[in-house]
């Protein structure tokens, strides 16, 4: 079987190194679509035995599906953002997985987000997330702007981990939120999904995050905060999804519906 990586970067040279030789420890072949990097991270990746793919941002599914392209003589495809990593176990438990003759067209990895704070280093939260999949089901197109949109329904598990550098400072995840926010509803938009009522989300996913998922006791009040932010992120997402419906934001919304990706991101405040 063959085993295809890629990871989407931009300038991510403090991160980038342990991501590269994390897909360079399972996969057999490796592709870094570069998108504008100005760091060394492009040279970082070629140094590391990449092929690289130089693509302007247009958003995750159009880079991903540049890279697909790319690794489609594989057999799998599996992907790493810029900023996550495989410690030994997980790489064990992948070439394991590689070595059982796997079928199934989709599997997930369970990524764990650490949050490193001047106050300490905790986890956040763990999910699993689609990151393996057949090239025929990888079905990633430009309209993604925000997610990967991999369909967990017929995932199987493979029992690894991958390790994912979350969130460094507070303000900073703070300030992401606007802009993936404004990207998530302009998708959302486009695909006729309903807003849901934007007060609920924040409190209703603080606690989830913080009590019912544990971030509270393993952060403290850091905890509390990320995950108050997080449900800001979604309040914010849905109120931005309601004004869209009311008509504003619209020459992104027909950026989109274009295809004027690089346009598209340009304009994002």
């Amino acid at each position: 079987m063959r085993f295809g990586g890629f990871v989407i970067h931009g300038n991510a040279a403090p991160t980038l190194g342990r991501c590269l030789d994390s897909l360079a420890a399972v996969c057999d072949e490796l592709v870094a679509v570069d998108s504008g990097a100005s760091d060394g991270s492009a040279e970082l990746a070629v140094a590391r035995g990449a092929q690289r793919i130089s693509h302007p941002w247009e958003g995750y599914g159009a880079a991903r599906a540049v890279a697909a392209r790319a690794l489609s003589r594989c057999d799998y495809l599996f992907f790493l953002d810029s900023d996550e990593w495989l410690e030994p176990e997980a790489v064990a438990r992948l070439r394991a997985w590689k070595a059982s003759g796997p079928c199934a067209p989709y599997y997930t990895i369970v990524r764990r987000d650490w949050a490193e704070l001047s106050t300490g280093r905790f986890l956040f939260a763990s999910d699993p997330h689609v990151r393996i999949a057949r090239p025929e089901r990888a079905s990633w197109t430009s309209r993604m702007l925000v997610h990967e949109a991999l369909p967990r329904g017929e995932a199987l598990p493979t029992g690894a981990l991958v390790e994912h550098r979350f969130a460094t400072s507070i303000a900073e995840f703070r300030a992401k939120e606007e802009r993936y926010a404004l990207l998530w509803a302009i998708q959302a938009h486009a695909e006729g999904r309903r807003a849901k009522w934007p007060a609920l989300q924040t409190p209703a996913h603080a606690v989830r995050l913080g009590l019912l998922k544990g971030a509270l006791f393993r952060g403290g009040a850091a905890g509390l905060a990320l995950a108050w932010g997080f449900g800001r992120y979604h309040a914010r997402k849905h109120a931005l999804l309601r004004a869209l419906r009311r008509g504003e934001h619209a020459e992104l919304v027909r950026a989109l519906e274009e295809g004027r990706l690089r346009d598209l991101q340009r304009m994002l405040p």
